[in-house]
């Protein structure tokens, strides 16, 4: 095959899988983002009991996710303009993140059980903390209604809130923790007896007698999968960038080489007479 066809289709290759490697870094770094400042997901309240290990691998999703875009213009410039140094630093920048990657894979499956549990803590300190006029209180609420679940192990946690371990009678369920529910305008409280409802509470019917814990689980091994998902697409994906630059490096070598003269060729010139005159053609002058 002709050097220069073959340097065309490792170009158009390589650019293909740049883009989906970019694509893949973009959303890598989007993930990392949602983890440390989403103020109304579960995980960023999560992460302030277990800060150490969401902390470090949010900031390691975003890091792996801008390195990957300036890795990729890297490669793309060096690609376009034919430049095998930028090729070599590109074909570096591919190990270094490969690296990266698996560090912060083996840190969530390290700490999988680690996290599981402090999941239990944080759902336990929203429970406790509980009063319907913050973001976690809202988020515990659409995870109780659209889970059909009440607390983390059932309805008998909710006794361990600060505001129900107040009061004298504790028949009381957030409003969320049942099937159906006419609220209080002024509290996140239901209750299915008569006689504590009215302005103060509102009338519940129905309580779900599962606890989340199973659902939160569940949610957190979908969300941990995903992450190790990516991150091994990612690792794929730079693998194959990996070999594209290392042919296309070679091939512009190798076209680099072909045109420089060989020792041989350069004798050869040296060699030639140029003071040799055709006798025929001098005596036309």
């Amino acid at each position: 095959m002709n050097v220069d066809v073959k340097i065309q289709m490792l170009n158009f290759f390589f650019e293909v899988f740049n883009f989906i490697f970019l694509v893949l870094g973009v959303s890598v770094c989007g993930i990392g983002l949602w983890i440390l400042f989403d103020g109304g997901s579960l995980l960023n309240v999560h992460a302030s009991v277990c800060a150490d290990e969401l902390r470090i691998v949010g900031a390691g999703l975003i890091l792996i996710g801008l390195v990957v875009f300036a890795v990729s213009i890297i490669g793309i410039v060096g690609a376009t303009k034919e430049i095998r140094c930028l090729l070599l630093v590109y074909m570096g920048l591919l190990i270094a993140l490969v690296l990266g990657q698996l560090f912060v894979a083996l840190l969530l499956l390290i700490n999988r059980d680690t996290i599981e549990q402090s999941l239990d803590q944080t759902v336990d300190r929203i429970i406790f903390w509980y009063g319907g006029h913050n973001r976690t209180d809202t988020l515990m609420d659409r995870i109780q209604r659209y889970e059909g679940c009440c607390g983390r192990m059932g309805p008998s946690d909710w006794l361990l809130n600060s505001f129900l371990l107040n009061l004298t009678n504790q028949d009381l369920l957030p409003c969320s923790c049942f099937n159906s529910s006419r609220p209080a305008i002024n509290s996140p409280w239901c209750s299915e007896r008569q006689n504590l409802t009215g302005p103060v509470y509102g009338v519940g019917g129905g309580s779900f007698e599962q606890g989340c814990k199973q659902k939160l689980v569940d949610w957190l091994q979908e969300n941990l999968l995903t992450v190790v998902t990516m991150d091994t697409a990612l690792m794929l994906i730079q693998v194959v960038q990996f070999v594209f630059s290392v042919y296309l490096y070679r091939a512009l070598g190798s076209r680099t080489a072909a045109k420089v003269p060989q020792p041989g060729e350069q004798s050869d010139l040296r060699g030639q007479n140029y003071a040799y005159v055709d006798q025929d053609n001098a005596d036309l002058y």
